[in-house]
């Protein structure tokens, strides 16, 4: 399992109260048709922060919700690439003890108190990073937020660990900084 992810799951009883197993309980009972009322229902009902719900409402919909690695499927045949994600998890994690990584599907995401970014294999030679830095105009390696539409508005494109350079964490760092 991703490190990231066991580390969260881990600290769900403390940050939450519940343990992953208790809060999937709680969600089987609810009977959901959508994941953001899944979501909703965590957050207004139980005080759940964004962050945990979404990870305890995706996790929830997986058979073996404890073992399944949502990380390690992503990079199934791109496995290449995952230093390049390991590298920024690792950068980033030194922002702060407030942010929270959340493994999606397709993608993973970086939140403090909303998203700032976002670690997607878009193919199987290229990371996209996405960047929620509204007002911040094309630059560098900025470029207009591509395939995200709304969610980020710029993104960086990471072939290799060394793309991840000093204007890369500069950018990512100025995303978790402005996500208050």
């Amino acid at each position: 399992m991703d490190k990231a992810l066991q580390t969260m799951i881990n600290n769900m009883p403390e940050k939450t109260g519940k343990n992953l197993e208790q809060w999937i309980e709680i969600l089987n009972k609810q009977n959901f048709e959508k994941h953001a009322m899944a979501v909703k229902f965590l957050k207004t009902e139980h005080g759940v922060s964004h962050g945990f719900a979404n990870t305890i409402v995706t996790l929830s919909k997986e058979k073996d919700a404890p073992s399944v690695d949502l990380v390690a499927n992503q990079y199934t045949g791109k496995e290449q690439l995952k230093p390049i994600y390991t590298a920024l998890i690792a950068a980033v994690e030194k922002f702060g003890e407030d942010v929270v990584i959340t493994p999606k599907k397709g993608s993973v995401s970086l939140i403090r108190k909303i998203q700032f970014a976002l670690i997607k294999p878009a193919t199987k030679t290229r990371i996209d990073l996405g960047l929620k830095l509204p007002d911040v105009q094309v630059q560098g390696r900025l470029e207009n937020s591509g395939p995200f539409g709304t969610m980020c508005t710029h993104r960086i494109q990471l072939h290799t660990v060394a793309d991840i350079n000093a204007e890369v964490i500069d950018w990512l760092l100025l995303a978790y900084q402005r996500s208050v």
